[in-house]
């Protein structure tokens, strides 16, 4: 059972006075990502719904790729997720949620991309349902997607300490994507990850703003 006295993430000042477009989607576990990380750094950041699908939308000509989260920031767009994190910390004054220290900054990068990476097959997943009828859809492709997210499930379990401060990108990427696996996934996760369940329950106890990005379907 998850610690009820996990420490909450103390209250911060605003990291900088930079202002910053986000260009989102509400569904997005990577839009989640950045806007966790602005909210723990004291970030306010400016948010423009974005739609990927829709040739006439600016967002792609800020991002070639036509995908959320992008930032637009005096400097330029910013893109992708693991990107505007590293952004933010910097403005921050770095060596907040991105380690400098060589062990913990890659301990945190290798985590953000495994959850980066199963949140990825998640969305292919969806994308397979989505875009393509029914008596159309491979089940060979599905499988392998959801054996991606049932292998990084299993390697996040059996590395899985108990939650404690500070949080870094890895724990911002983890939190999200069991958040959207939650969300799009029913939680089935749940069952067979019993010390992820407490971590996130931990996490979530000392980020009480973490709800404020919920996804909205």
């Amino acid at each position: 059972m998850a610690d009820a006295r996990a420490p909450r993430y103390p209250e911060v000042p605003p990291a900088s006075d930079i202002p910053m477009l986000l260009r989102f989607s509400p569904t997005s576990p990577f839009v989640r990502k950045v806007r966790v990380a602005a909210a723990l750094l004291g970030q306010t950041l400016e948010l423009e719904t974005a739609d990927t699908l829709d040739p006439n939308d600016t967002l792609r000509q800020q991002n070639p790729l036509g995908k959320v989260p992008a930032l637009v920031t005096p400097e330029g767009v910013l893109f992708d997720s693991p990107v505007i994190l590293a952004y933010l910390d910097h403005v921050a004054g770095g060596d907040r949620i991105l380690p400098t220290e060589p062990k913990a900054r890659f301990a945190a990068l290798r985590k953000e991309a495994l959850a980066d990476g199963m949140m990825d097959a998640g969305i292919l997943t969806l994308y397979e349902a989505r875009f393509r009828p029914v008596e159309k859809h491979e089940a060979k492709w599905l499988d392998h997607q959801a054996e991606k997210r049932s292998r990084a499930l299993a390697a996040l379990e059996a590395d899985c300490t108990p939650f404690a401060l500070p949080i870094t990108v890895g724990d911002i990427a983890l939190a999200c994507a069991l958040g959207w696996f939650d969300f799009r996934f029913e939680g089935k996760w749940r069952n067979d990850h019993p010390r992820l369940v407490a971590w996130f329950d931990d996490f979530i106890a000392a980020m009480p703003t973490f709800a404020e990005s919920a996804p909205v379907a």
